[in-house]
């Protein structure tokens, strides 16, 4: 087997729907003349920005799925697992990771340098065993003992929000869904709740860098609040060294195995990942789920039923892997240095995995959906997610057993994300 050689700090380019070439994520695609042997797999075009398919990806997903596990997607320029079985193939798979081998990287433009050098240590970004080794020091810190710990400190936070609610109509997301995981995710760190309101807008500019309607402006609204969020964190580190506290950000610095500990580097990058994508999740994932639960009629809040929710209308539609050795997935043929997406919304509706995948059932029994990843890569977070979306929706049905929608739903565009614009309910 070939040893892979890494780099943790790359782009990706690809067709906007202006038929223009713009930047949408953060590794590159196969150079073109690696792209001869995708002729062998179906190629369709659709647009993530396109209004129907933003509204609705699932139609697409199906048609993608008809042809086979794999599929070539002539907008991104890749391969895509659309199937349950090859998307739950791809993310498990160490002959495929996260890290760009050092022959597909191409060269970030000076403007964008503080965002990617940020992304370098990030857990998300790495193969191992520098991932073994980070991951493992989080572990130490984000145990479930921690996690489970917070059921009081977060149901006590719904009802605290709930009792905020305007008798008018009003927006779930902005009133519930959003403040909801990024305070939680302060008290856990020990960083100031007053500060929600900063972390939540860096957050949501610094995330906004993987969506499919990449700008100019979003970059650099990205690329300050990254330096604004670096500098804030940094201080906040600097203040737990000094007098540590019970709380998560006091125990990662403290954290260490037989021979290392978390860097100043590391300590910052994992820290806001945990609130970035703790925080896109959870919010994208109560809303959807509370949409689809006053649509269909039924306010089940139980494991199995947020289970369903995540399965259903999940937040995150695109992760992909980079190939770090030729190999042949269902009939795909994937050569060292290309890029594959896993589809987890397509995987999540595949009926060969689930009965009428269409139709929600939160009394559902079935594989398990694939909505925070899998392998070696599977979202730290989730447990807290899980706990977090169980009291939420245990709450809210319970001090609103009235609510009810006031305005139809929108999608925002946000793909490879998928979250509403806003969510108008009556109590």
């Amino acid at each position: 087997m070939h040893a892979p050689e890494y780099v943790n700090t790359t782009l990706c380019f690809s067709i906007a729907a202006e038929g223009r070439a713009s930047v949408v994520g953060k590794q590159p695609l196969a150079k073109p003349n690696k792209l001869w042997h995708f002729g062998v797999m179906q190629t369709l075009s659709q647009s993530p920005t396109d209004a129907d398919f933003v509204q609705n990806p699932y139609p697409f997903y199906d048609e993608a799925r008809a042809s086979g596990d794999v599929f070539y997607w002539a907008d991104y320029k890749m391969p895509c697992a659309v199937s349950h079985r090859a998307v739950s193939a791809a993310l498990r798979d160490r002959r495929m990771g996260r890290a760009a081998l050092v022959d597909a990287a191409i060269e970030i433009p000076p403007h964008l340098a503080p965002f990617y050098a940020l992304e370098a240590h990030s857990m998300l970004e790495i193969e191992p065993p520098a991932h073994t080794r980070l991951r493992g020091l989080v572990l130490r810190a984000f145990t479930s003992r921690r996690i489970t710990g917070l059921a009081p400190d977060i149901t006590r936070l719904c009802h605290d929000l709930i009792d905020r609610f305007p008798a008018e109509p009003f927006d779930l997301l902005g009133a519930y869904a959003q403040p909801l995981p990024v305070i939680i995710i302060a008290r856990l760190l020990g960083v100031p709740e007053t500060d929600a309101d900063k972390l939540l807008s860096w957050s949501n500019a610094m995330v906004a860098m993987y969506q499919a309607r990449r700008t100019p402006e979003i970059e650099a609204r990205a690329v300050s609040a990254t330096q604004d969020f670096t500098a804030y964190m940094t201080e906040q580190i600097t203040k737990k060294r000094k007098a540590p506290g019970d709380d998560l950000l006091s125990t990662l610095i403290a954290a260490r195995d037989a021979v290392d500990k978390l860097s100043d580097a590391e300590l910052i990058s994992t820290t806001i990942l945990l609130l970035n994508a703790g925080h896109e999740a959870t919010v994208h994932t109560l809303g959807n789920g509370v949409k689809t639960q006053l649509e269909q009629g039924n306010r089940s809040s139980d494991p199995i039923a947020v289970e369903e929710i995540l399965r259903f209308d999940p937040p995150l539609h695109m992760f992909t892997r980079w190939v770090y050795e030729d190999l042949d997935l269902f009939g795909a043929p994937l050569k060292r240095g290309d890029q594959i997406a896993c589809l987890l919304g397509a995987a999540n509706r595949d009926p060969a995995a689930y009965a009428d995948p269409n139709s929600f059932d939160p009394t559902r029994k079935g594989p398990a959906n694939t909505a925070f990843g899998g392998g070696i890569h599977f979202c730290v977070g989730a447990p807290l997610a899980r706990l977090e979306l169980q009291i939420a929706l245990d709450v809210l049905h319970s001090r609103c057993p009235n609510l009810t929608l006031s305005a139809k739903p929108t999608y925002a565009d946000v793909y490879h994300f998928h979250g509403l614009e806003s969510l108008m309910v009556t109590r």
